[in-house]
């Protein structure tokens, strides 16, 4: 039997949990929190005072911060692009609209969520050029993405689990800076939704577990192939208008390294924490490939701890499209 169809295999044998796995992880749309939850109410008599208390407590953020806060933004919004590319793995069929098809579209519309409030936000803060802003969510969405897993189930669990892991980080961080400023809506609004992200992170790490068990060769090759390749943000075609794929991208990140936002460190302490979750060093019965890729996974953290020690990061900050000084 080919590869491919073993994933398929164990992707189908797994389905059987799948409703189990969306009662557990994600939550109803009647219970769960709004954007409106937290923002100025449009149809209250206390609208405009709500809107000019936001726009002066902003007025403390830092010029990092607001780009940082911009591209976490940018990143939700291009939701399409991400829900399109996993309806495409193996296993998961829309047409028929079975249990992983069902999941992926319940999992967008939680995370559909974060980019309305946040891009609700920033708009009524008046900080930022939203006219730029939204220009660089529509050439991401345009340009689409490649984050190297192909249709491969196992690879695209591996992605999403440290992928989800490294954005709980981001907004967390955003919600502790914002709450440092004393803009404490704000701060409330990133940790809910640093809430999702991590909640979403347990739950794509747990499907890794469970095909660890039933195929542990192969799942292991899988994370060895993601770590090698190393994990691209789903952002990383990031650009500002008239420019080329990928030339703000590198910019932002210095932004978000600069104020602690999400740093070198941060991808290789993730890294060791799916390490630790998924208990590489104990899984047996593994191929001799496999036992490689295992010392090759279980030596990389200390490898890349001693790369990011020699990163140095610009102090000046690039100035961006979307966030105009003279705004601030």
């Amino acid at each position: 039997m080919s590869i491919k169809n073993i994933r398929l295999e164990v992707m189908q044998f797994l389905e059987k949990n799948v409703t189990g796995y969306m009662d557990q992880y994600l939550i109803p749309v009647e219970q769960i929190w709004q954007p409106s939850d937290f923002l100025p109410n449009s149809e209250g008599d206390n609208f405009l005072e709500e809107v000019k208390e936001l726009r002066e407590i902003s007025k403390d953020l830092p010029y990092d911060f607001w780009v940082a806060m911009v591209g976490d933004m940018i990143t939700e919004e291009a939701l399409p692009t991400y829900e399109n590319w996993l309806m495409e793995v193996e296993g998961v069929d829309n047409e028929e609209r079975n249990g992983w098809s069902a999941w992926v579209r319940q999992w967008t519309g939680e995370e559909n969520r974060h980019g309305d409030l946040l891009n609700k936000y920033l708009y009524l803060s008046g900080r930022v050029n939203m006219r730029e802003i939204e220009m660089t969510t529509q050439h991401l969405i345009n340009d689409g993405f490649d984050i190297g897993t192909g249709r491969d189930p196992y690879k695209n669990f591996v992605y999403t689990s440290f992928q989800e892991l490294a954005t709980y980080v981001s907004h967390n961080r955003v919600s502790q800076l914002a709450k440092s400023y004393g803009d404490k809506k704000l701060s409330k609004m990133c940790k809910m939704i640093a809430g999702d992200e991590m909640r979403h992170h347990h739950a794509y790490s747990h499907f890794v577990s469970e095909i660890f068990k039933v195929d542990p060769s192969e799942m292991m090759l899988a994370f060895q192939y993601m770590m090698k390749a190393k994990i691209v943000m789903p952002a990383h075609f990031l650009r500002e208008s008239g420019q080329k794929i990928s030339s703000a991208f590198e910019l932002f990140s210095d932004s978000a390294q600069r104020i602690g936002v999400y740093t070198a460190n941060d991808y290789v302490e993730i890294m060791q924490k799916l390490i630790t979750k998924w208990e590489i060093d104990k899984i047996s019965g593994l191929t001799d490939e496999a036992e490689k890729a295992r010392d090759y996974l279980m030596k990389l953290p200390a490898r890349m701890a001693r790369v990011s020690e020699r990163i140095v990061i610009p102090k000046e900050s690039h100035i961006f499209k979307w966030v105009e000084p003279a705004r601030l």
